[in-house]
């Protein structure tokens, strides 16, 4: 399988409701070359593990949903561009999905780089959340972590969906059946992550010490 052709992905979602408008299937791919301290997701970022899934492949799965959108993350999806515009197009011959993707490169940093790759992603993307996190300047804010990052509306196909308070969209967290804590989402607080994972920990060990 050559790059255009698969996506080395770290998950995905069938209807995720905290990551742009609407339910949307997100896809989280495996490995980003910006590794930004405070990553929520830092699993993702060696480009070492994931799971090499051919476009055909993808596309039928998002296919199978009745969702109204895709979301692209990671990891760094621009690092997959080909790949990942490659999908875009051939979900796109079936269904007419909004795409939204995450980057932790900047808007103008993508346009100046010479790959046709990067340039046909872009095309395919309605709305772009770009800019590395920061920590220091968390906030509770629209799909982004920190206040440096933007919304682009790179179509007008989601213009009403950006009106109203700029705020977090929440969290999703579901249970799966082997018990695992599954979220979603952009946490409003920062080191969500780890004080999450704390707290779950508190609350296993107390279980354990009542039987």
């Amino acid at each position: 399988m050559s790059a255009d052709d698969s996506v080395v992905v770290a998950d995905t979602h069938p209807a995720c409701r905290t990551l742009g408008p609407g339910t949307r299937f997100a896809i989280w791919v495996q490995g980003c070359p910006l590794t930004c301290a405070g990553c929520v997701s830092p699993q993702w970022l060696p480009f070492d593990g994931g799971e090499r899934r051919t476009v055909a492949e993808l596309a039928a799965e998002i296919l199978a949903t009745d969702t109204n959108g895709l979301t692209l993350s990671g990891g760094e999806p621009f690092a997959q561009a080909a790949g990942l515009a490659a999908l875009v197009r051939t979900v796109r011959r079936e269904r007419d999905l909004s795409v939204m993707c995450f980057t932790g490169f900047t808007l103008p940093r993508l346009r100046r780089l010479d790959d046709a790759g990067v340039a046909a992603l872009l095309g395919e993307v309605d709305l772009l959340v770009d800019g590395p996190y920061v920590a220091s300047k968390h906030g509770d804010l629209r799909w982004r972590g920190s206040s440096n990052q933007r919304i682009h509306q790179l179509t007008t196909r989601h213009a009403a969906d950006l009106d109203g308070p700029d705020h977090s969209a929440g969290l999703q967290i579901e249970v799966l059946p082997d018990g695992t804590v599954h979220w979603l989402g952009v946490p409003a607080v920062a080191d969500f992550r780890s004080r999450f994972e704390q707290a779950l920990n508190i609350v296993s060990t107390r279980e354990e010490g009542c039987r």
